[in-house]
């Protein structure tokens, strides 16, 4: 069950649960929910830990990934279905971590958060990418060429092995 489509306001599960944040929720962050859950079930971590994905707007609500985020997705072996949604901040008590694609989501997110612990589950994808240097914004691909969505993907799977890592260890304890 994903926490986002139940949209309900209580623990269902002790899943942990992890929900990706950009703009529009049709580019870079159904990119990096694809991408992690792939490397959530290679893990065998599947009904441990759920991944969803939001944007901070709410203007594709119910539309599909961008054709050239599927296009990648697919070409790279990852699954890509999706409907847009616009992160709620109900949202926040039912997660244990939220995933901001840039600085600008990142800001937004933590002053949407109700409480300073839910605004401390705010993080930068690329802070769990140990060889980004710098700038930590996954570029937003939309007004670009493939080259641009090609280049979030990587990010994205670079990002997603250290933060795999920080999620394996915070199940492991949850279960100890």
């Amino acid at each position: 069950m994903s926490l986002c489509r139940t949209r309900t306001e209580h623990r269902v599960s002790s899943a942990y649960r992890v929900c990706f944040v950009c703009t529009g929720n049709i580019c870079r962050s159904p990119m990096a929910e694809s991408v992690f859950r792939a490397r959530v079930a290679e893990a065998g971590l599947d009904g441990l830990v759920e991944v969803d994905s939001a944007g901070t707007g709410g203007w594709h609500e119910g539309d599909g990934a961008d054709g050239r985020t599927v296009a990648v997705l697919e070409a790279n072996g990852y699954e890509s279905g999706h409907s847009a949604r616009q992160f709620r901040a109900s949202w926040f008590p039912l997660l244990d971590l939220v995933i901001a694609l840039d600085e600008g989501h990142l800001r937004e997110l933590r002053r949407l958060a109700p409480t300073a612990a839910d605004a401390a589950k705010v993080r930068l994808l690329r802070s769990y990418d140990p060889s980004a240097a710098g700038d930590l914004d996954v570029p937003d691909p939309y007004y670009g060429g493939m080259d641009g969505f090609e280049e979030c993907l990587e990010m994205v799977e670079a990002a997603s092995e250290g933060l795999l890592d920080v999620v394996r260890m915070a199940v492991e304890e949850r279960a100890a």
